[in-house]
């Protein structure tokens, strides 16, 4: 970083662009931890059932290697999950689609299942 000499102009008007953003209130601060919340729930709770002993994964993977004819589905599973990225992310670094808000919906949702699922039964 370049050090600034005595004879160098600051614009006084540097941060000017920005004395219109208001700050976020504090219902929009908990509703974003709420948000959050409920993605890190979603997040444990499926990591908790994928890799448990006799967990989820473990039941997929033996599923789609016990035969040649099922090992055909995995270019299948590429492929849609390859769809998958391509409909949600954009084009350009700059710019987003709303479709990319998808998985943060769908983690949310699967994150209220399991709070749900722990208030009235105690456990994941």
């Amino acid at each position: 970083m370049a050090k600034q000499k005595p004879n160098d102009k600051v614009d006084p008007n540097k941060y000017l662009k920005n004395k219109d953003i208001a700050p976020e209130s504090k219902l929009g601060v908990l509703a974003a931890m709420g948000r959050m919340g409920l993605m890190l729930l979603g997040i444990v709770g499926i990591a908790m059932e994928f890799f448990s002993d006799d967990g989820i994964l473990k039941k997929i993977l033996g599923k789609l290697f016990e035969s040649t004819t099922s090992m055909m589905m995995i270019p299948v599973i590429i492929f849609v999950l390859w769809l998958l990225n391509r409909w949600m992310s954009s084009g350009s670094k700059s710019e987003t689609k709303k479709s990319g808000d998808v998985p943060m919906y769908v983690m949310m949702l699967i994150g209220a299942y399991y709070l749900f699922r722990l208030i009235t039964t105690g456990s994941f």
